[in-house]
């Protein structure tokens, strides 16, 4: 499998293992078949464990776990998050040292290569659940992060770059800088019913910052949480916004269907090509679905014109 570059932690497999197919996220599998997936993916080549405690209440994090029993083979690299919402800055160290001890009994690891705020972020003065100030990344959360680092618990911090975009250029331009941003990265520039703040997402315009400012890239939510798929594998209610994105995308699947291969396959192609990418993070669930995002990634970048009739065929509805 190619590798990357990837800031600081030297080169990355262009594909990821994310958790949240591992934490039954995106529909229903077993923990038997979660484990096996996550061994095939180190096998193909993947050195890079994305997880996050809210991935199925712990599974995935138990999945690595079970399947790797603490000791990672050479070169596996592992991440981790945690969602902080509006916790009073005093709170804030506290919160992440607990949550990155219960992550690592599950995943019966002593550390974490990177751990990542879980949460969007605003340039407002008011938070919330899902959405955390830039100033309280600013007065507690980066530094709470670089304690973390000083005690030898992970190796480098980053954010979740779904928030706002003037927020996230803000911190990526002035600091405190990020080692590493997951962004979005799919042909319909989406994130769905992710929270997201009150400013359109630009991801492409939060990736450029990142690579201007040496944070590395890691490209989520390449099938736009099914929309970009053959068809969504989960019920959702009607108006939903991946439901909307599905609808949209109908001329991406026409094009694939015309192509011979499955809307999964060549979304993640698509994003594989995107520029100031490192590494496309996989929501997969099973052996199926990891084989065919290893085959697509092993078929090679799409061509220019094939990107731009998918572009052109997305935008103008047809």
């Amino acid at each position: 499998m190619q590798q990357r570059p990837f800031g600081k932690l030297g080169s990355v497999s262009a594909l990821t293992l994310g958790g949240g197919g591992l934490g039954q996220v995106w529909g229903t599998t077993t923990r038997e078949e979660c484990v096996a997936t996550a061994r095939e993916a180190v096998d193909s080549g993947i050195d890079l464990l994305d997880l996050a405690p809210t991935y199925g209440n712990g599974e995935a994090e138990n999945v690595i776990g079970e399947a790797f029993n603490g000791v990672l083979p050479a070169g596996v690299r592992i991440t981790t998050k945690c969602r902080l919402g509006a916790t009073p800055p005093e709170q804030v160290y506290d919160l992440l040292s607990s949550s990155l001890d219960e992550s690592l009994q599950r995943m019966k690891l002593e550390r974490v290569d990177v751990m990542f705020l879980h949460n969007a972020v605003t340039l407002s003065e008011a938070g919330g659940e899902r959405l955390t100030t830039v100033a309280t990344v600013t007065e507690a959360i980066a530094p709470a992060f670089e304690r973390l680092i000083s005690e030898g618990r992970i190796g480098h911090w980053g954010l979740t770059g779904i928030g706002e975009a003037d927020a996230l250029i803000h911190l990526l331009n002035n600091g405190p800088r990020p080692d590493y941003i997951q962004c979005i990265a799919n042909l319909l520039d989406s994130a769905g019913a992710l929270p997201q703040g009150n400013q359109p997402i630009r991801p492409r315009d939060i990736i450029a910052a990142a690579n201007a400012s040496g944070a590395a890239v890691l490209g989520i939510r390449a099938v736009q949480a099914g929309a970009l798929t053959d068809a969504i594998d989960r019920p959702l209610p009607e108006g939903h916004t991946e439901l909307a994105d599905f609808a949209r995308a109908a001329p991406f699947r026409a094009i694939a269907a015309d192509l011979g291969c499955s809307a999964a396959y060549l979304a993640h192609r698509y994003t594989l090509t995107m520029e100031g990418v490192s590494t496309v993070v996989l929501g997969v669930k099973n052996l199926a679905e990891l084989r065919e995002c290893v085959a697509a990634e092993a078929e090679g970048p799409l061509d220019s014109g094939l990107v731009t009739r998918i572009d052109t065929a997305v935008n103008s509805g047809g």
